[in-house]
């Protein structure tokens, strides 16, 4: 009984002392008063309690590291595409791109390996590394469309294009495909419906708009009531034809 009750703790410690790990505490000190000098071949002079004194000149653990390059093996959102050498802080390199097995580092041999073929230049799938950023942005959004309430008027690109700079997205008039379907109005039996729009990035990709009609009136007596949070309600689809399609 003793015995096993030896071997147990003998594996135990051996099992503690392999989860054993570096720890890089290095500082870098400095005397803040320097110990006299004493003459040749004479005893040192011994070192008083204020020669024990140090002044902290560098902390390795709060110290930046420098950024990471690595070779991208495939297009990552947001960060680059195949073959291409990026510099990003270590943190972000080693749990986002090394570990999942997205980029290799940089060395002579990685960037001949994952350059890309002439039949993958020719190939392009993505414009940007943003791109795709931005076409799931528009996506997951709810256009607020503000037309006049007293006035006609007639859909144009230009009100969705004013609208998406209201909500921070800087867009051209030719980039903004709108339904077959003509809309007009005021009519407020089209208040708080939806409708789609697609939004062309660098000419490649596309993007689904979802836009919400809402109709205001400058004269403050006429004005419907605020709703507040409107993208969260459920609507109805503005026109019985589907969205307008995106080139294949």
């Amino acid at each position: 009984m003793l015995k096993n009750i030896c071997v147990t703790q003998l594996n135990f410690l051996k099992s503690a002392s392999s989860l054993q790990q570096q720890v890089r505490t290095t500082f870098i000190l400095k005397r803040k008063y320097e110990p006299l000098l004493h003459k040749t071949n004479e005893r040192p002079r011994p070192m008083r309690p204020k020669h024990f004194i140090y002044e902290l000149v560098e902390d390795t653990q709060v110290k930046k590291r420098p950024n990471m390059e690595v070779v991208l093996k495939t297009f990552v959102e947001g960060v680059g595409d195949k073959g291409d050498v990026v510099s990003m802080k270590p943190h972000f390199v080693y749990n986002k791109l090394l570990l999942p097995g997205l980029a290799a580092y940089k060395t002579p041999e990685n960037i001949a390996k994952y350059a890309k073929t002439d039949a993958e230049k020719s190939a392009v799938k993505h414009s940007s590394a943003y791109a795709q950023r931005t076409v799931n942005m528009l996506e997951t959004i709810v256009l607020a469309v503000v037309m006049n309430k007293d006035e006609p008027w007639v859909l144009e690109p230009w009100h969705i294009k004013a609208s998406l700079r209201k909500a921070g997205f800087h867009c051209k008039e030719e980039c903004i495909t709108l339904p077959k379907e003509r809309i007009e109005g005021p009519d407020l039996k089209k208040e708080s419906k939806d409708f789609q729009c697609i939004i062309t990035i660098n000419k490649l990709e596309q993007a689904t708009l979802k836009c919400r009609l809402h109709h205001w009136s400058t004269d403050p007596s006429e004005r419907l009531p605020y709703v507040l949070e409107h993208w969260k309600m459920q609507s109805e689809p503005l026109l019985d034809v589907g969205s307008p399609e995106k080139r294949p």
